[in-house]
């Protein structure tokens, strides 16, 4: 029986790949990834990245998780931080909030040998704290994301057919400059979704 929620240690995660720095502060991770990293597969631009920061521990599919983060410092094109669903090197999904064409965009990567891109604006959340959560259901991921002013909305349902060998955790990629940080707030495991239609509650 999964309990309603629970709280991960950040050092409960191992990093996929390191970020140039990360800190706990306050009870927070301040992570600075290195420039010019990035999750891709060669979709549209033929270049293969899987080199970006992510803290990954075991996921159940049991389970939600969901992971936190402030936008205040999401400023430059592709700024980018959310969670990472990882089975293997090129079998992942990335979705969270991603800067591009000057606004934060609620963004989602699946992947599985090559890759594809959804975006929905969100300008109404600048510089709010996010909430990115993944659930599966099936044969499916459910991504959903809120604010901590707006309410959740449904961003994909992707297929993501793995019933063991999972990892995933908060992750953060900064493609095009340096002094990127991101504040990661809260990473926990939560009871799952049983119905795509039906919100999960709002946790702290």
């Amino acid at each position: 029986m999964t309990p309603p929620s629970k709280r991960m240690e950040w050092q409960a995660g191992a990093w996929l790949n390191p970020p140039h720095s990360f800190r706990e502060e306050g009870g927070f991770l301040k992570v600075s990834p290195e420039k010019g990293r990035d999750f891709w597969k060669k979709t549209l631009y033929g270049f293969e990245y899987e080199d970006g920061p992510a803290l990954l521990a075991h996921w159940d599919p049991e389970t939600a998780i969901e992971v936190s983060f402030r936008l205040h410092s999401f400023t430059e094109l592709y700024d980018q931080a959310g969670v990472l669903l990882y089975h293997g090197p090129g079998q992942w999904i990335k979705a969270g909030i991603e800067i591009n064409d000057g606004i934060p965009q609620l963004a989602t990567v699946v992947t599985d040998g090559y890759s594809d891109w959804s975006l929905a604006a969100v300008p109404e959340w600048a510089g709010e704290e996010v909430t990115v959560r993944a659930s599966i259901l099936k044969d499916a991921v459910i991504i959903r994301a809120r604010s901590d002013k707006h309410a959740w909305r449904t961003i994909r349902v992707a297929r993501f057919p793995y019933p063991t060998g999972n990892r995933a955790g908060p992750f953060a990629c900064s493609p095009t400059r340096e002094g990127f940080e991101v504040t990661f707030t809260r990473w926990a495991l939560t009871a799952p979704d049983h119905d795509l239609h039906v919100d999960p509650p709002v946790e702290g």
